[in-house]
C-alpha cells in the first residue's frame, strides 16, 4: 500500500518499487481499501527483497524488523527506515474489522510518507 500511495504523487523520475521478505501474493483486502480512494494495485508484483539491486534505492523503508534486519544486510544503517505500522492481515475479525484496520494501516501510512517525502496525500484518509 506504502508503494502505491507514493507512487499516485510521486513526482517524475521518483523510483518507488514494493518487496516483501519473501515473495507474497495480492492482499485483496489491500486491494480493496486502495480502491476506495481510487488506487490501483493492479499493476503490482509481489516479489521478494532479494530479487531488486538495492544499491538503486536513497532509502528503503521497512514495515517489519524482519524486513528492515534483511534489508540492513546489503546496504548501510542510515538508508533503512523502520516504520513499525500495525499489520492488518493479522486482523482476526469480521469482514467490516479487518477493512477497519487496513484503512488504519493505509491512514498511517498516507501521513508517514507525507512527513518523510513531502507530498500530499490527504485524499487517503
Amino acid at each position: 500500500m506504502a508503494a502505491a500511495l507514493l507512487r499516485a504523487v510521486a513526482p517524475e523520475g521518483f523510483h518507488v518499487d514494493s518487496a516483501g521478505v519473501y515473495e507474497g501474493w495480492l492482499d485483496p483486502f489491500a486491494e480493496a481499501v486502495m480502491q476506495e480512494i481510487g488506487v490501483t494495485l493492479e499493476d503490482h508484483e509481489p516479489k521478494a527483497m532479494k530479487t531488486l539491486d538495492l544499491e538503486k534505492f536513497d532509502v528503503i523503508v521497512a514495515l517489519t524488523p524482519e524486513a528492515a534486519g534483511e534489508a540492513r544486510r546489503f546496504l548501510p544503517l542510515e538508508r533503512v527506515e523502520l516504520w513499525e505500522v500495525a499489520n492488518p492481515s493479522s486482523e482476526r475479525a469480521d469482514r467490516d474489522e479487518v477493512m477497519a484496520a487496513y484503512r488504519k494501516a493505509r491512514e498511517t501510512l498516507a501521513e508517514r510518507l507525507e512527513q518523510r517525502f513531502d507530498v500530499d496525500l490527504r485524499f487517503a484518509r
